[in-house]
């Protein structure tokens, strides 16, 4: 079975059927998903912001079996690492905690913020954006 670790953004497009949530449903389907507790900490402020109610939340979310791995002191060093070579693509803590958890993992991170897609190969983390690229006419 593969394993992914998703980012709040991709968690958020699926609950919100949003563009690319499909992929973010075959992965939680077929393969192990992985979020880190800062991440849950985002999707659980945002639909807070959207006004879903907390047994809303708490029946979609607890539903989806989505292994919840704590934000532990490697994952937070690795973040603050990675805070330079991310700094000019705008990622936010969030951001590159999940990222840490999957440089630490060695899975691929999921994502639907584009930016994700410009980082350093030199870091050797994968990434899939959900969202497809976006052309110009």
């Amino acid at each position: 079975m593969s394993e992914y670790v998703l980012d709040a953004s991709a968690v958020l497009a699926y609950l919100q059927k949003e563009t690319g949530w499909e992929r973010v449903e075959t992965l939680l389907l077929d393969h192990r998903c992985y979020l880190l507790t800062v991440n849950l900490t985002e999707v659980l402020t945002r639909l807070a912001d959207w006004k879903v109610p907390l047994a809303e939340i708490q029946n979609r979310l607890w539903g989806l079996e989505i292994v919840m791995i704590p934000f532990e002191i490697e994952h937070a060093k690795y973040a603050a690492e990675l805070r330079e070579s991310t700094r000019s693509l705008g990622l936010s803590l969030g951001d590159r905690a999940c990222l840490a958890l999957a440089k630490l993992k060695a899975l691929p991170a999921v994502t639907a913020d584009r930016p994700w897609m410009l980082l350093d190969p030199k870091l050797e983390i994968t990434v899939e954006c959900i969202r497809p690229e976006k052309h110009s006419s």
